[in-house]
């Protein structure tokens, strides 16, 4: 069990919802300098801890990044306690996530759970598996065993190797445009081009057929939209921590089942593609076990496409509200680069990761102890305003743009790169088609702590 549980801290009073003023004591004044000038919050720092934990909330954002806004300023390294998860310190300055993800030794992923579930379903989890995670990968590992599978795939994601796909990219993404044109003026991005288009690119990767691809993506909407009543398998499965494990392990049960199938495909005729490579892989002069394989097949079917489709829509959405942009863009098709990078911030599509600390460290005057669990919060580092001038204005001309949406240190995201390059192509292909864009209804964003972007995104268009 976490020391937390027996270290009633002045943090710990905070989320506990004994009232803001309670912090005011030495230690707290220390790591949070301007409290005493800001404003009693319209939230008590309990509440907001239930917001930022519940799924619920990233359908309205803006109420998450108002809270995230008020602890940088008053509480940046804080301890949340609520009824339903353990406890954990909440990371929410970019300074302090780069300088936890930086010390990939000390702060492990492995260790517990990489994302924040509730305390009852992970004791489900580790009762079932015996490990608090349900799959192995790259995201639940750590040190040499890291660094040993990371290898396996990282060239197929260099820049030198993604440039290599560009012709590619090019025409599925020419291909998707011409699809969204015929389309008659109106659409919703997201369900029609968004989720679409690098799933696509991703799965010709891997090596999954199109005729496969719906599946895939049913599935990594199951999986990222666990608890969505409009993505779910089960949203409702989802309140008792049995049926929510059965509901996660089946989906999970379908994904492997077809990638045992590939495994041994690609296994007695290899390809030139990810999926032979993952098939064939030796560990430590053996094969890939099973479950290690469907590991790394699921990372990359799911993270290899849900979260650009996220910044994707995320750009679309920001130049159907600020007409003077597109138009900017469309006369100097060179800012396309900053507009990726600034949609990537401004979605954050995957809002944190836990880690858990494997020693004693000091941070802001707080003592995060050795066994603690910590969520680097992505979503607020990259609204820091110590770090983004305006943070909450979407500006394309941001140099450099010290975005965090991938992750930093020795965990940064294999498939940066080609989300980039496949975000840059698409606007590329379709901006110049656009005489107008607009927003054509309500948008609605994904109801995920995890990963969450939009998921309805209506616009009116026309035609160049």
């Amino acid at each position: 069990m976490s020391p937390l549980r027996h270290a009633p801290t002045t943090a710990v009073m905070a989320m506990r919802g004994n009232g803001w003023r309670s912090l005011m004591d030495k230690r707290t004044i220390m790591a949070s300098p301007h409290i005493a000038a800001t404003p009693e919050p319209a939230l008590t720092p309990a509440d907001m801890a239930q917001l930022i934990t519940n799924p619920r909330s990233f359908a309205e954002p803006q109420r998450v990044h108002d809270a995230l806004a008020w602890l940088r300023a008053n509480l940046p390294v804080s301890l949340a306690v609520t009824a339903d998860f353990e406890p954990f310190w909440l990371i929410t300055k970019h300074r302090d996530v780069m300088e936890i993800e930086r010390q990939s030794g000390i702060f492990h992923n492995g260790d517990r759970s990489t994302v924040l579930i509730p305390e009852k379903m992970l004791r489900a989890v580790e009762h079932a598996v015996h490990s608090p995670h349900l799959t192995r990968s790259l995201v639940n590992m750590d040190g040499q065993e890291h660094r040993l599978f990371r290898s396996l795939t990282q060239s197929w994601f260099m820049p030198g190797n993604v440039k290599r796909l560009s012709d590619r990219i090019r025409s599925i993404a020419r291909n998707h445009v011409d699809r969204m044109m015929r389309r008659g003026g109106e659409c919703d991005f997201v369900s029609d081009v968004a989720l679409h288009y690098p799933l696509h690119v991703v799965m010709e990767i891997l090596g999954v057929p199109e005729e496969d691809e719906g599946r895939m993506l049913v599935l990594t909407q199951q999986l990222f939209g666990a608890r969505d009543p409009e993505l779910a398998r089960d949203a409702a499965a989802m309140d008792d921590p049995a049926k929510g494990l059965a509901m996660f392990q089946a989906v999970l049960g379908d994904f492997h089942a077809y990638f045992n199938a590939l495994t041994a495909e690609r296994r007695s005729s290899p390809r030139d593609d990810l999926a032979s490579v993952i098939a064939n892989a030796r560990i430590d002069g053996k094969p890939i076990s099973e479950r290690d394989a469907n590991g790394y097949y699921v990372l990359v079917a799911t993270a290899g496409h849900d979260t650009t489709s996220a910044s994707t829509a995320g750009a679309i959405w920001a130049l159907a509200e600020r007409p003077e942009l597109l138009r900017q863009v469309q006369a100097d098709p060179s800012l396309i680069g900053g507009l990726v990078e600034e949609a990537i911030r401004w979605t954050t599509p995957v809002k944190h990761f836990m880690r858990t600390a494997t020693q004693d460290y000091d941070l802001r005057g707080q003592t995060i102890k050795a066994g603690d669990w910590v969520m680097l919060s992505y979503l607020s580092a990259n609204r820091d305003e110590d770090v983004f001038g305006a943070p909450f204005d979407f500006r394309i001309d941001r140099h450099p743009n010290g975005q965090v949406a991938f992750g930093y240190g020795a965990h940064l995201c294999l498939g940066q790169h080609l989300a980039k390059l496949e975000m840059r192509i698409l606007l590329e292909e379709m901006l110049p088609r656009l005489k107008s864009l607009t927003i054509a209804g309500q948008p609605a964003w994904t109801q995920s702590s995890f990963v969450s972007g939009p998921k309805r995104l209506p616009i009116r268009f026309e035609a160049n």
